[in-house]
């Protein structure tokens, strides 16, 4: 077997394109999961009944099927319903939010309990009520403690975001998959393909451990 890797060099703009495009739907995916999350985190400790059961069928459901299901009931069995098919960005973005969404609410509620229930007295004898509490009382502080978790959901989602190359979406694994198909260089895209995602993975590794050291610096003053 003769391996090339010149070309790589040939098509890594391309690569890099779909590197991008990657970490422009994990951000996306992320940031819609952060603000689906802290929500759901919220009401899942809610003393309100109804809504604490809501929103532990939405966890239980979207944890406890695969992505890949999510992304197809997404782009082709809800057009069937709505009768108007959904683009395949929309349909990226949807399902990995929806997914990373779940995730960071379990993120979210862990760490808002491991907050001393003497925070939450206090914020209550000011006069503040349960969610006023929450926003200005316990949630600054878990916001710190939870940093490393949503880093990690932050990783397996630009890992998992891979999947939505079954769409057709060119990210960076369909990006790989379509020059293959034209150079027939397998291993040596693929491996560069794993490189770029290394890199990526990495770089958010070191700025998840700054962010944690700062704001350890920071609690310490």
């Amino acid at each position: 077997m003769n391996l090339d890797f010149s070309v790589v060099f040939k098509v890594l703009p391309l690569l890099l394109e779909g590197a991008a495009v990657t970490v422009e739907i994990t951000a996306l995916s992320v940031g819609f999961g952060f603000i689906i999350g802290m929500l759901v985190g919220v009401a899942r400790l809610a003393k309100m009944r109804p809504l604490k059961w809501l929103a532990m069928i939405y966890i239980d459901f979207i944890r406890g099927t695969p992505l890949l299901v999510q992304i197809f009931l997404i782009y082709f069995a809800l057009p069937m319903i709505t009768g108007t098919r959904i683009d395949p960005f929309f349909a990226a973005i949807t399902a990995c939010s929806i997914n990373s969404g779940a995730y960071i609410a379990e993120i979210f509620r862990a760490g808002i309990q491991s907050i001393d229930k003497g925070q939450i007295e206090a914020g209550r004898s000011l006069g503040l009520n349960w969610f006023q509490t929450m926003r200005y009382v316990v949630m600054p502080q878990a916001f710190k403690r939870v940093i490393p978790p949503l880093g990690n959901e932050f990783i397996a989602m630009l890992k998992d975001s891979s999947l939505v190359s079954v769409i057709g979406f060119e990210e960076l694994t369909r990006r790989g998959q379509l020059i293959i198909a034209k150079t027939y260089s397998s291993f040596e895209i693929w491996m560069a393909v794993a490189i770029l995602y290394l890199i990526m993975t990495l770089t958010i590794s070191r700025l998840v451990a700054y962010l944690e050291r700062r704001y350890n610096v920071d609690d310490r003053h």
